[in-house]
């Protein structure tokens, strides 16, 4: 007889606001109304805590400081009971509209542990190897030059481009083949090391300016080409859950120009070439762009996966404040940011000396610790977690460099090019085991 799973209050809730966001009957519903029936189905701990299942499907904790909502993972498992709460002073950005139930679901895996799968790896160098063949007369580069050396043609920063963008976290191995692809290409090494590469995640602005100065510089045509390039990997990227979701959005995108040539024409700039790409991306893919809409909701999210991806630790909180603590915070605005209870861990390190951390200048090129007389340099992670198996691993993996990803594209601060202690902590427990043939993402 097959094991029934114990109920769970925070399971079940959530089942029950799903139902009632996929009632056609949602739709018809004031935004009253909507906070009216999610209220009465507002869980409290023991603790004290205050969780509510809502907009973009997932749970939202309430800081009774100041009564602000944070998104937050529930502590599933625990002990809740349903109690009513004023709906008015629900915020309308906690209610969820409806479409924001529909985002396409997608991984955190980074791309240390579990390779890309081959056949997608092999459509993509196929691309590079036409792309390469165009001339860089006809395609010069005007985005990507940090990357590329200035004889390689656009076409493959636009093949380059979308990889990058698409990535939900750009770390990957330091030989995995989709990026060996573009060796030939490159300006200079990639920052990292031998083992993991930590790239930076381009804006949508890069991809842009790709086709937009073909626009301006005469040549439709060769707008187009690169249009249907960045189309085409953005297809093959589907087949990875790491890719997807701004795999899909990209597309959205960029196909309606390949239906109508000369659509983006009358803009006249790259920044309006660009707003008019976001707003060609349908409601229901909103979560993928805020990475280029809204920097707060985008870190917010990041933070979110992270939490979850440490689900298995005893306290996923105070985990995720451990790298946390790598982040440069010199003005302090990361605490009024974080849930009262992720808050209260990080204060915690805070205190203790133990935040702004940095593996920048602690690793030799192997990716180790520096050693000195038999000491490690290198200074010791605030926490280390152990990932059951290597899809977890990569998973936490992937959420942390995304987290610090969003933190520098919401604050300006930088990302170390050998990534940030707690990650390289966590590098050094997968390294010995990359290289594999798993393709199972979570």
């Amino acid at each position: 007889m097959t094991a029934v799973p114990p109920w769970d209050a925070f399971t079940a809730a959530e089942a029950e606001v799903r139902a009632m966001v996929a009632d056609p009957r949602w739709q018809g519903l004031s935004v009253p109304d909507r906070a009216h029936v999610l209220a009465v189905r507002i869980l409290v701990t023991p603790a004290g805590d205050r969780w509510l299942f809502g907009a973009h499907a997932r749970w939202h904790l309430h800081d009774p400081a100041d009564g602000r909502w944070h998104l937050a993972p529930p502590p599933r498992g625990t002990r809740a009971r349903q109690v009513g709460h004023p709906a008015g002073v629900l915020p309308d950005s906690v209610v969820p509209p409806g479409h924001d139930f529909h985002a396409e679901p997608g991984s955190t895996q980074s791309f240390v542990g579990p390779d890309v799968p081959a056949h997608l790896t092999e459509q993509v160098r196929q691309l590079v190897r036409g792309a390469g063949l165009k001339s860089e007369l006809d395609y010069p580069l005007t985005a990507f030059g940090e990357i590329f050396a200035s004889d390689v043609p656009s076409t493959v920063a636009a093949v380059w481009g979308t990889v990058m963008w698409c990535a939900y976290a750009p770390a990957f191995d330091g030989n995995e083949r989709l990026i060996t692809v573009f060796g030939e290409y490159l300006r200079r090494s990639l920052p990292g090391d031998e083992w993991v590469r930590w790239l930076p995640a381009p804006p949508l602005l890069n991809l842009v300016t790709l086709v937009a100065e073909r626009l301006r510089a005469g040549q439709p045509r060769a707008a187009l080409r690169l249009a249907a390039i960045m189309a085409d990997t953005a297809q093959i990227l589907l087949l990875d859950t790491r890719f997807r979701p701004r795999a899909l959005a990209l597309l959205t995108m960029v196909e309606p120009i390949l239906r109508r040539p000369g659509l983006d024409d009358l803009h006249e700039d790259d920044e309006a070439v660009r707003r008019a790409w976001l707003e060609r991306c349908p409601a229901r893919l909103c979560r993928a762009l805020h990475v280029e809409t809204d920097s707060e909701a985008h870190f917010s999210h990041a933070l979110y996966d992270l939490v979850e991806a440490l689900s298995f630790v005893p306290d996923p909180r105070r985990a995720a404040a451990g790298f946390l603590a790598d982040l440069s915070d010199s003005k302090g605005a990361l605490p009024g940011r974080l849930d009262h209870r992720l808050r209260l861990a990080y204060e915690e390190l805070r205190l203790a000396g133990r935040t702004g951390t940095s593996a920048a200048e602690s690793t030799e090129p192997e990716g180790f610790p520096v050693r000195t007389g038999g000491v490690s340099t290198a200074p010791a992670p605030v926490l280390e977690v152990a990932p059951p198996d290597r899809g977890s691993a990569a998973a936490v993996l992937g959420a942390a460099y995304a987290t610090g990803l969003a933190w520098g594209r919401l604050t300006g601060a930088k990302v170390p090019e050998r990534g940030l202690a707690g990650q390289a902590a966590l590098v050094r427990r997968m390294v010995h085991e990359r290289d594999d043939n798993h393709t199972g993402l979570t």
